[in-house]
C-alpha cells in the first residue's frame, strides 16, 4: 500500500511517499481502508522528533482517520466489514490502510461525511477531557480558553456552554479571530497578544479569577494564566506551543486551593471505553447541529509534505483533511 512515513526527523521535505505492506489486525483489531486524515500539529511534532513520547523509525504520522472496515480481527463483535466509522489510531493513518482497536470505533452511517468525521476526534476529545474529565467543568463556572479561534479553542468555547459554563472567556491574536470566538459562544474576547491581558481577565470576572484555565503555550503565558486563577480554580496544561518551559512554585497553589493538571490524549486512548463514550457524546452534538466544526482545505496524500510546510508556516484556517 501507499503511505507517507520519514526516515529522519527534520522539515517537511522529510516525508516520503513509501511502499509497504498493508498491517494486518489483531485479535481486538479491525483493518480500515482509510478515506481521510486529520491533520495536527501532533504530527509536525512527530516528524520534528519533539513530541511527547518518542517516534520510532521509520514512522508513518496521522491519528484521525475516518473509512471503511475491511477486516475484522477474531475476537472483534461489535462491528462488521463494510462499516462506515472514524477513530483515533496514535500513528499510522497517512496510509491507504491502518489498523485500529474495535473497542474505540464510532459508525458514522451515510449521514455524515468522512471529512466532517475525521475533524472530530483529536480536537474534540482534547478539548472535552480538558475541559469536562481534567478540568470537572461545573454548571456556571467561568472558563477560560486560549486560542479560542484554533481547533481544539473553538471546539472547547462550544463544549463549555453546551455544558453549563456561565462565562467563557476566550483569547485570540487578531480581532477577527475573536469575533468568530464571540460567534461560537465566548462572552468575553481579549487579545492576547497586548500587554496586560491578564488584568483584562481578572476584570471580566470581577476580580475573582477564572474556575478553569486551558493552557496549550508554556512560558509567559502560563505564568500570566496562573495569575488569573480563582479559588478553587483548575489550570489544565495539554500542550506547550512556545516551546518554552514553564516553571512552578507549587506552594503558590496552596493559598487558593489551586491545581495544576496535565493532560496527553493517548493516555485517553489507552481507555477504549471512556474514549469510545466522549466519542459518542461528541457526535451526538455534531448530528444535533450543537457543535460547528472550522473545517478548512481538503489535500490529497501525496500533499502531505506541502500541507506540514502551510501549517508551521501559520498559513492554514480551520482543519485540514487529507484525502486518500
Amino acid at each position: 500500500m501507499k503511505a507517507i512515513q520519514f526516515s529522519n526527523f527534520g522539515g517537511p521535505d522529510v516525508l516520503e511517499t513509501a511502499n509497504v505492506k498493508v498491517p494486518k489486525p489483531n485479535e481486538q483489531e479491525v483493518l480500515i481502508e482509510v478515506n481521510r486524515v486529520g491533520v495536527n500539529y501532533a504530527d509536525t511534532a512527530r516528524r520534528r522528533g519533539q513530541y511527547v513520547v518518542p517516534t520510532p523509525l521509520p514512522f508513518i504520522p496521522g491519528a484521525e482517520v475516518a473509512g471503511v472496515v475491511k477486516e475484522v480481527g477474531a475476537e472483534v463483535t461489535n462491528v462488521k466489514p463494510g462499516t462506515r466509522v472514524v477513530t483515533l489510531t496514535g500513528s499510522g493513518a497517512y496510509a491507504e490502510y491502518v489498523t485500529a482497536d474495535a473497542r474505540g470505533l464510532i459508525p458514522i452511517g451515510d449521514s455524515l461525511d468522512f471529512s466532517t468525521a475525521a475533524a472530530l476526534p483529536l480536537q474534540g476529545l482534547s478539548a472535552y477531557h480538558v475541559l469536562i474529565t481534567m478540568g470537572q467543568l461545573a454548571e456556571e463556572e467561568t472558563v477560560l480558553v486560549h486560542a479560542a479561534a484554533g481547533g481544539v479553542g473553538s471546539i472547547a468555547v462550544q463544549l463549555a456552554k453546551l455544558h453549563g459554563a456561565g462565562k467563557v472567556i476566550a483569547t485570540a491574536s487578531t480581532e477577527e479571530k475573536l469575533g468568530e470566538a464571540k460567534r461560537l459562544g465566548a462572552d468575553v474576547g481579549i487579545n492576547y497578544t497586548q500587554e496586560g491581558w491578564e488584568k483584562e481577565v481578572l476584570e471580566a470576572t470581577d476580580g475573582k479569577g477564572v474556575d478553569i484555565a486551558m493552557e496549550m503555550v508554556g512560558g509567559d503565558v502560563f505564568e500570566k494564566t496562573l495569575q488569573v486563577l480563582g479559588s478553587f480554580g483548575r489550570l489544565v496544561i495539554f500542550g506547550s506551543a512556545s516551546g518554552e518551559q514553564s516553571r512552578l512554585n507549587a506552594g503558590r497553589l496552596m493559598e487558593k486551593n489551586q491545581s495544576v493538571i496535565g493532560f496527553f490524549l493517548p493516555q485517553i486512548m489507552r481507555k477504549p471505553a471512556l474514549m469510545q463514550s466522549s466519542l459518542e457524546a461528541l457526535f451526538s452534538h455534531l448530528q444535533k447541529g450543537e457543535l460547528e466544526l472550522q473545517i478548512g482545505h481538503t489535500f490529497s496524500l501525496d500533499e502531505a509534505a506541502r500541507v506540514h510546510e502551510l501549517m508551521e508556516g501559520r498559513k492554514t484556517k480551520g482543519k485540514i483533511i487529507l484525502e486518500v
